[in-house]
Formats: structure tokens, C-alpha cells, sequence
């Protein structure tokens, strides 16, 4: 399974980025492999509207099964739950501790219109 974070790091250790659309970049991570891959997001950082959007279509691009941030905007949540991909609200400080959680099943999935 492909699990995407919010970050400006390409460390398990980064900081999460609590925003999602206009985050500097997402974490890739792999649960089977247990590798990781760094997605820049700098296009959608300055972009005057449709960063959550933009950002929505490139996860779904990815093939990610879910996504940890801390907060997404509700254009992007349907773009990500159209493609049926899972979101998970996370207020961790760093993308471990996120992982950790969504692991121990303790992150709670944000529902919304599809």
C-alpha cells in the first residue's frame, strides 16, 4: 500500500506539513517495500487557486492508497475520494509518528462527499 504525507522533507523524520494542497511536497511510502520517495509540490505552493485540486490529481497519479495530512480543503477530498483513496487527519509532528499512528490504528479518517 502507498501511503502520501504532507512535508518539506524527504526523511521519515521530516516535519508533517499541516496543510495539504499547498504543502511543499509529499512522502511516499511504500508498506510493502518499506521505502519512500520524495514528491515535490512547488507548483501548487504559489498558485493563486486550484492548489488542493492540482495536488489531489498528482496522489491519485501515484497510485496511493491513502493520504496523512492535517487538514484538507473539501475540493481536493472529493478529487482524492472519488479515486478512492483514504484520508487521515494527523496532528504528529513529524511523519513517523504519523505512520506509528496510522499503523496502530489510531488516526481517524475524514469523511466527506465523494
Amino acid at each position: 500500500m502507498k501511503i502520501v504525507m504532507t512535508t518539506s522533507s524527504n526523511s521519515l523524520d521530516g516535519e508533517l506539513d499541516k496543510r495539504f494542497g499547498r504543502a511543499p511536497g509529499f512522502l511516499i511510502y511504500d508498506t510493502e517495500t518499506q521505502n519512500h520517495e520524495f514528491m515535490d509540490n512547488q507548483q501548487n505552493i504559489q498558485a493563486a487557486q486550484g492548489a488542493g485540486i492540482q495536488s489531489a490529481q498528482n496522489i491519485v497519479a501515484t497510485g496511493a492508497q491513502c493520504v496523512i495530512s492535517g487538514q484538507c480543503g473539501p475540493k481536493a477530498l472529493r478529487v482524492l475520494k472519488s479515486a478512492d483513496i483514504k484520508i487521515y487527519s494527523c496532528d504528529a509532528n513529524t511523519v513517523k509518528e504519523c505512520l506509528e499512528q496510522f499503523n496502530n490504528g489510531t488516526l481517524q479518517e475524514v469523511q466527506g462527499q465523494s
